[in-house]
């Protein structure tokens, strides 16, 4: 299993992958900040590797 994350590039706030593949779309959770995250913006290996590991990242 790895860690996938994005970083949001107005506020520094780390989003984790499984977050944005169940949401698709989610606003940062960084206090005050208003930035959208989106799980199309993830790199592409990135996401395959999230989608074909799935079951991996349940909690």
């Amino acid at each position: 299993m790895r860690i996938i994350t994005t970083t949001c590039p107005e506020c520094g706030t780390v989003v984790a992958a499984n977050e944005l593949e169940s949401n698709r779309v989610m606003k940062c959770p960084g206090f005050g900040c208003e930035h959208v995250h989106r799980f199309s913006e993830l790199p592409v290996e990135a996401q395959e590797h999230f989608l074909e590991n799935k079951d991996r990242y349940e909690i």
